[in-house]
């Protein structure tokens, strides 16, 4: 039966969902700090599980909608909160169509606690839609962030890394051990502040291409530059950039690979 309340206590976490209930007080104090929620804002939470944050959000600003794809946690949302100024979707996030939220020209805050096994492709996912998105705070694997965060030469430095920071300025806000969660994560974690940027000065004509001049440097990580994009580049080509073309992926900046993609854009189009 829709919208009937189930008993919340016993609700048993859910591998398949990659359920990890935050339950420590404190830690959710400060994430409320962090977030900053304002009456004005709208905001779309992702994967509330019992509502250890929606509890606070729902009074603290003038639009909220949740997404959450375990049916029963869904019910439980929406009778718990029959009364309340909320939309729940029972609905997996990694296919939601995001752009149906924004129904204002108010770009959305997005907040979640969100699933390891798919934090990276539901990260994408949220950057294709980043034209409607003001910023995002999420709880994720600590290794996740660090590669969110990381900077050309850290080892954490990757394809994620790259992508992150052409469309945002990532920040690590506050480590979470795992007893904060129930059940707990064999991982630690973290919480992330991803702000969207409005003005990018030095912008990839061709995103495609730049995606997958990125994806390609590093599928083979260890290899240097010009044996990973020998079928695009040419030792000339690296040469006339000025990039070295014995460095690995990691060595590379953003700028890099944005001069990367615009060249081969450019040659293409014989411009």
């Amino acid at each position: 039966m829709e919208n009937q309340s189930i008993n919340i206590d016993n609700h048993i976490a859910r591998k398949r969902f990659g359920q990890n209930f935050l339950e420590n007080q404190a830690i959710i104090n400060n994430i409320l700090q962090i977030i900053a929620p304002n009456i004005t804002d709208h905001f779309i939470e992702i994967g509330p599980g019992k509502g250890a944050l929606t509890e606070y959000f729902i009074d603290k600003v003038s639009s909220l909608k949740v997404i959450e794809l375990d049916k029963d946690l869904a019910n439980h949302l929406k009778h718990k909160y029959r009364n309340k100024q909320i939309i729940i979707y029972q609905d997996d996030a990694l296919k939601f169509d995001f752009t149906k939220l924004a129904t204002t020209k108010q770009k959305l805050r997005i907040v979640g606690n969100l699933p390891y096994n798919i934090s990276t492709p539901l990260l994408f996912h949220l950057l294709e839609h980043r034209h409607i998105i003001k910023d995002m705070h999420f709880m994720l694997q600590k290794e996740v962030v660090l590669r969110l965060c990381a900077q050309p030469k850290q080892k954490n430095y990757g394809r994620l890394s790259v992508m992150c920071n052409y469309f945002c300025d990532a920040l690590m806000m506050l480590d979470v051990p795992p007893e904060a969660f129930n059940p707990q994560p064999k991982v630690d974690s973290a919480i992330v502040r991803l702000t969207i940027k409005e003005n990018i000065p030095n912008k990839a004509k061709d995103l495609k291409l730049f995606a997958h001049i990125v994806k390609t440097a590093f599928s083979q990580r260890r290899k240097i530059i010009s044996n990973t994009l020998k079928t695009i580049f040419t030792l000339e080509d690296f040469n006339k950039l000025n990039i070295n073309y014995k460095s690995r992926a990691e060595e590379l900046r953003v700028s890099d690979y944005i001069a990367l993609a615009n060249y081969q854009y450019n040659k293409r189009n014989n411009k």
